[in-house]
């Protein structure tokens, strides 16, 4: 079965998972987990800009993450630094361009700094939206946007509205919803743009997620129907 070029989910949200388990079943630490998962990441984002996925946003960094060792904190940080170094230049040469959701200038100075130069490099592209969720809960997210409109007459508080004082405004919500590594939950990712979004869950371990697997996963999502609520006609 072939893809449908004309029904490419528009916007499509992975939560990256398992690189701690791809690493310990080869008896290595975590970190080369992370390490392996950049490297698959390198070449989703491509594919995603390949195949016409207009918005991919993917799970970098819950606010959660924090409960971990402070090693592979600080590990994690340092292979963000590492990927904005070497992968800025090609992203920017592909029209790409990135944003951040979340409380992402709570981070520790050097990868900010990092962050502040992709998003200054990038802000004029018109290609791939490649939406990076770093310092993000869903839920954290959801009491932002109330506090922010907490001053408005509640019958002008619309989803609209409400919709528009998250850290996703302006971008769609995602068609299209990806877990590696066999877990069967959202683990507090976008949690009001998912409402309708098509689940797509994988055994696959992140770092073994290939392009091939995300054409799998769109061709799955193609053989849905998407009735929103309604009724098949």
């Amino acid at each position: 079965m072939q893809l449908d070029p004309e029904r490419i989910p528009a916007h499509v949200a992975i939560v990256m998972d398992g690189n701690g388990r791809w690493a310990k079943q080869r008896g290595l630490p975590r970190l080369a987990g992370h390490r392996a998962g950049m490297d698959a990441l390198k070449e989703i984002v491509k594919k995603a800009d390949q195949m016409g996925i207009r918005h991919l946003t993917v799970y970098a960094f819950s606010t959660e993450n924090w409960k971990r060792s402070a090693e592979e904190v600080s590990g994690i940080f340092r292979l963000l630094i590492l990927y904005v170094d070497s992968e800025l230049a090609e992203l920017h040469r592909n029209n790409v361009r990135v944003s951040i959701l979340g409380r992402w200038r709570e981070l520790p100075a050097a990868p900010v700094k990092k962050l502040e130069k992709a998003l200054e490099t990038t802000k004029n592209n018109s290609g791939l939206q490649f939406h990076i969720a770093l310092n993000y809960g869903g839920r954290d997210e959801i009491l932002r946007a109330a506090r922010s409109l907490s001053g408005q007459p509640p019958e002008e508080i619309t989803e609209e509205r409400f919709s528009a004082a998250l850290d996703t405004a302006g971008i769609p919500d995602p068609d299209l919803l990806i877990r590696t590594s066999g877990e069967l939950r959202l683990s507090n990712y976008l949690l009001w743009q998912c409402a309708y979004s098509e689940f797509v869950f994988t055994d696959t371990l992140w770092p073994d997620f290939s392009p091939a697997c995300l054409e799998q996963a769109v061709l799955e999502y193609q053989g849905r129907e998407r009735r929103f609520g309604g009724r098949k006609q």
